[in-house]
């Protein structure tokens, strides 16, 4: 790929979702984009960009920022951050809450559906939140990965990555000897929509935690200290923020502070000048 076409492609996903995408990433491009060429008619990979630099359509835009996402995902992702909320923060939001007996939950990065189905699943079984109201919303910029996280359906090895196998038979129907189900009761717990981080967001409302792990490794400092100021609003001031184990908001944005102990987890500021 000639260097003009790659500083194009790169400036095309920064400005339209995001993402930073570096020389050591370009072997990525010709395996990802390919299938759109030929899908649109481009030919080769020289002929979509060339297409995304005059008349691109709706279409052409959205199947290119889908194609360079990256999807990785898992029930259960990195397991410490939900024995966190189930041990840390569930805790204090029943109690805080309790007078009006609802949490609203976001997942800010849904991918497949894994991460928000195994939040969906804590909350179920947890007998404090019986006759409370749950909603769980779940977003993420690719359409075509939202339409897979809908149909709750996953192979034999999604739901052996991660799932443990007494919530895999009590929350999941087996359809064939490749493919489970998520069972109704649980997937009727959780909202998925489209949203890009780039955009407004003020129509997901006000939540109390907010898990947006493992995305904003994919931007450049500007753009994240942007997204984070963000979701700090959608954040109820005694909300939580969940990150990925390698991400961090020190030097980044004054939007959030970690909270002691608890790696990945973010508070608002004030949260820690009222314990002191």
């Amino acid at each position: 790929m000639i260097s003009t076409d790659f500083e194009f492609l790169a400036g095309f996903l920064k400005t339209n979702s995001g993402l930073t995408l570096t020389p050591d990433k370009a072997y990525l491009i010709e395996s990802r984009l390919q299938p759109i060429a030929a899908k649109h008619g481009k030919g080769d990979v020289a002929g979509l960009i060339n297409a995304l630099r005059t008349f691109p359509t709706q279409d052409l835009r959205r199947d290119v920022i889908e194609a360079m996402t990256t999807n990785e995902t898992s029930f259960f992702r990195d397991t410490k951050p939900f024995d966190i909320f189930k041990s840390e923060v569930l805790g204090k939001l029943v109690t805080a809450r309790a007078a009006r007996k609802s949490l609203r939950i976001w997942c800010a990065a849904a991918s497949s559906g894994q991460e928000p189905y195994s939040i969906a699943i804590l909350l179920k079984d947890d007998p404090r939140l019986a006759g409370w109201k749950i909603d769980l919303v779940a977003t993420d910029i690719d359409t075509s990965i939202l339409a897979k996280a809908t149909t709750g359906r996953y192979s034999k090895f999604e739901v052996q990555r991660g799932m443990p196998i007494q919530l895999l038979m009590k929350h999941f129907t087996k359809l064939n000897d490749d493919t489970w189900e998520v069972k109704p009761e649980i997937r009727s717990m959780v909202s998925f929509r489209q949203l890009n981080l780039l955009e407004d967001f003020s129509t997901i409302g006000t939540v109390d935690v907010v898990f947006c792990r493992n995305v904003l490794i994919y931007f450049d400092a500007a753009t994240k200290g942007g997204v984070l100021g963000k979701i700090s609003r959608r954040l109820s001031d005694d909300g939580y923020l969940f990150l990925g184990g390698a991400e961090t908001v020190l030097g980044v944005s004054d939007a959030f502070e970690p909270s002691t102990g608890n790696r990945g987890l973010y508070v608002k500021p004030q949260r820690l000048a009222q314990a002191a």
